[in-house]
């Protein structure tokens, strides 16, 4: 399945620099075997992938990418490119299976007599026996094939599946560029780029500035929890929005209170140190149980979230 979003990746000026890498590649005739795309999908990771892939198997590319007029780009944009493959996660892995019927797909001559292009999605779930069977086709690929492997979390991969791949040049954007291409791209004028670790990048905050029919936008919610979370605070038990909180908000309301105490700790950088410290390894706490709560069953929210708020009380005798 070809990546999906709203947004096109020429839109993306933080990703200029990596497009034109890969176009020059092509253009000189240096494209690797195996390109590793380490960006964040919510940075536009798997876009710059499809773009990527569109262009090496275009038979006439221009100095922007795909022609999009050639039979290749055609069969391409239609999704059933015949010598185009793409492998996502099975759960979340990516299991041997999956990579063997794939290299014996790659070996098989190509139906467009152009190259053989394979994205292998989020790469950092390939799993130790996967990453083995990938090994031989990145050590010794066929005659004009091209592995792009995107990864959300490249210092995941193992070792011996990154050092045979070109790692792909990327800058991350600062702040300041990510607000004004959300001042062109949303209409907004207001700063919003305070959740960016959030909601993980700026793909996604835009979309988050998004309502869902008559439900408020999940950058709307994101703002109840922080007015919620300092009021909470402050008072010693849970208000408004924290007393409903479900399954699908949890992680974003223990992050937006990961990113107050944060901003607690710089705001009083001056309060005795043993209360930054302590203040600090609760931002640590809250952080860690976010990272813990997708394999948790089932999980008490409110009394977590109450428990947070009692150790911040306690911490600063309020």
């Amino acid at each position: 399945m070809v990546a999906q979003s709203g947004f096109d990746v020429l839109t993306l000026p933080w990703l200029d620099a990596s497009r034109q890498a890969f176009l020059t590649q092509l253009q000189t005739q240096k494209v690797p075997h195996a390109q590793l795309v380490g960006i964040d999908s919510a940075y536009g990771g798997e876009l710059l992938s499809v773009f990527m892939a569109r262009a090496a198997m275009c038979s006439q590319p221009t100095p922007t990418g795909g022609c999009g007029f050639c039979k290749s780009c055609q069969l391409f944009d239609a999704g059933n490119h015949p010598d185009f493959y793409q492998i996502e996660a099975d759960g979340h892995q990516i299991k041997v299976d999956q990579i063997r019927e794939l290299c014996t797909r790659l070996s098989s001559t190509a139906q467009q007599s152009g190259r053989r292009v394979a994205i292998i999605h989020h790469s950092e779930r390939l799993n130790s026996a996967s990453a083995n069977a990938l090994l031989k086709t990145l050590e010794e690929p066929g005659k004009d094939t091209l592995l792009l492997l995107h990864s959300d979390t490249p210092a995941r991969l193992m070792a011996t599946i990154s050092s045979r791949c070109q790692r792909l040049p990327f800058v991350a954007p600062s702040k300041i560029l990510i607000k004004n291409w959300l001042i062109q791209q949303c209409q907004i004028q207001e700063d919003v780029t305070w959740c960016l670790s959030v909601v993980g990048g700026p793909l996604k905050l835009a979309e988050s500035l998004l309502k869902d029919g008559t439900q408020p936008s999940r950058y709307q919610t994101l703002l109840g929890f922080r007015k919620d979370w300092a009021q909470s605070l402050s008072s010693g038990h849970l208000c408004a929005s924290l007393l409903t909180i479900s399954e699908q908000q949890i992680i974003d309301a223990l992050k937006v209170l990961y990113l107050l105490l944060r901003q607690i700790l710089l705001k009083y950088g001056d309060q005795d140190a043993f209360v930054q410290a302590q203040i600090g390894n609760l931002a640590a706490k809250i952080m860690g149980m976010c990272h813990s709560l997708s394999a948790m069953p089932t999980v008490n929210y409110l009394g977590l979230c109450q428990s947070y708020v009692l150790e911040y009380r306690e911490i600063t005798n309020k």
